[in-house]
């Protein structure tokens, strides 16, 4: 068996993420969850929130760790000893996506494999984005993100909605 790393932003984990987790566990040695420092996406929680969030979220898998790093994934990669890569796919738009990165990755680096897995039926549509948009717009999504998460998304939502009214 391998280790492997599971990247992403993570703002906020959602069940979906913690699904392709446990799942992806069973089949590495190790699994690091990389939670990108920097991004080109804006994100609601910095870099620590994240890391505790994902690292209480997935607390239960004695073969996962919670970390950060910055640049290419393949870089992280190969400084932690993993050469698998793990993507959650979800629609198809995201086939494309994972594809085109999974191509470049395999050119920057042979012997790091990409290997995507299919989300769960009930996690298809599940984001990151679309919980923080509906969760924004007064919709609850507890049953969308770790319990762990819920009240902290709630709570930053509500600071972030009081301080644009001002």
């Amino acid at each position: 068996m391998a280790r492997a790393i599971y990247p992403g932003t993570f703002d906020p984990v959602t069940r979906g993420h913690v699904d392709i987790v446990e799942r992806a566990s069973h089949a590495v040695d190790h699994l690091t969850v990389g939670v990108v420092e920097v991004s080109s996406k804006r994100t609601l929680f910095d870099l620590d929130e994240r890391i505790t969030m994902f690292t209480d979220a997935v607390a239960h898998l004695s073969n996962v760790s919670v970390q950060s790093y910055s640049g290419l994934t393949v870089n992280a990669a190969r400084e932690i000893g993993a050469t698998v890569i793990i993507r959650g796919l979800r629609i198809t738009s995201d086939f494309e996506y994972e594809s085109e990165m999974a191509l470049m990755n395999r050119r920057m680096a042979e012997d790091v494999e990409t290997i995507c897995l299919f989300s769960a039926l009930e996690y298809q549509i599940l984001s990151s984005s679309r919980v923080k948009e509906v969760a924004a717009l007064g919709a609850d999504v507890s049953d969308l993100v770790p319990t762990n998460v819920w009240q902290p998304l709630v709570e930053r939502l509500a600071v972030k909605r009081n301080g644009s009214q001002k």
